[in-house]
């Protein structure tokens, strides 16, 4: 089965609200836009995570965000890689076609249809940004493996990749990589939780 592959900027406390650009998501009057962007020594491994996936899955706002960027960079070498990916997009105001090529909008119940997604052959899904379409993709178990790129910064205020009152779920490191910027990448897997359980270990 493909696995779904959630690939995300975050700070120490946990925002990943507009990593890129000042005016990004200025939603909560958010004024740190673009924090990540001074941390460039963690390209090369984003361009290794977009040249072995396949699909990308977006929600609607960084889907949108995406758009406006990507297209309009002509001398970045992953322009076309985003161009040219098959992407699917969760949302419930955008209406096909949607602009972007190579875009397709999840139709009916999303976390069915991207279970019927993980279930037919191909590579694994990548989602970025999208923070309200992990969490549903949380609630429905439909992570297989988290890649969080962890900023040495507090910033205090923002929106949060696992907010208070979000899904409970307990992973297991797997992974772990420092850039020569000091960013973490840290990868995480799913586990069962050990809440409740007795160990036998002596």
């Amino acid at each position: 089965m493909r696995k779904v592959i959630v690939f995300t900027n975050l700070s120490l406390d946990g925002v990943m609200q507009a990593p890129r650009l000042p005016d990004e998501d200025l939603r909560g009057g958010f004024q740190h836009g673009g924090w990540a962007t001074p941390y460039a020594g963690m390209s090369s491994v984003a361009g290794d995570n977009l040249s072995d996936t396949g699909p990308f899955l977006f929600g609607r706002r960084t889907y949108e965000n995406f758009y406006a960027y990507w297209p309009n960079q002509t001398d970045n070498p992953y322009t076309e890689v985003f161009n040219n990916t098959q992407k699917y997009v969760a949302s419930t105001t955008l209406k096909e076609p949607l602009a972007w090529n190579n875009s397709t909008l999840l139709m009916g119940d999303v976390p069915e249809a991207v279970a019927r997604l993980k279930a037919q052959p191909g590579k694994d899904f990548l989602v970025m940004g999208s923070g309200e379409f992990v969490q549903t993709l949380m609630k429905h178990n439909l992570i297989d493996l988290y890649i969080l790129l962890i900023h040495p910064l507090v910033l205090g205020s923002g929106r949060r990749l696992f907010p208070d009152g979000g899904v409970y779920a307990a992973l297991q490191l797997v992974d772990v990589k420092t850039t020569t910027t000091s960013v973490v990448i840290a990868t995480y897997r799913p586990v069962e939780p050990m809440v409740g359980k007795t160990s036998t270990s002596i």
